[in-house]
């Protein structure tokens, strides 16, 4: 697994339980979905945002929310994206069978709540 960050990201404390628990829940539908032999974590700022991208070269999918969920299917849409989008962020996912999936997390920084 490779790992990078583009130094320091502040976020509010809960911010960062929150995105915290979004990654674990990504990195764990590469572990359990992906059949993946690799997987990168990046993290950066953004010009008011942090962004974390999650991406493996597993199998890939097809990926259509409304059907994920109409199977039961809610790892992305609820623990992901639902984490995320209580804070005012974005899930994007861009994925394709045999191409593998990358998971893009969009939360905003809020200076006048940063956790220092």
């Amino acid at each position: 697994m490779t790992v990078g960050a583009t130094g320091a990201l502040w976020l509010p404390a809960r911010h960062v339980e929150e995105l915290a628990a979004a990654v674990h829940q990504a990195l764990d539908n590469v572990v359990e979905h992906a059949d993946a032999t690799r997987a990168a974590l990046f993290a950066e700022d953004d010009g008011g945002a942090v962004v974390v991208t999650v991406r493996d070269d597993g199998r890939g999918f097809s990926y259509d929310e409304r059907r994920l969920l109409a199977e039961g299917k809610i790892g992305l849409a609820k623990s992901v994206k639902g984490r995320v989008e209580e804070l005012g962020g974005t899930m994007t996912v861009t994925s394709r069978p045999g191409a593998g999936t990358e998971v893009e997390l969009r939360v905003p920084t809020r200076e006048d709540e940063r956790d220092r």
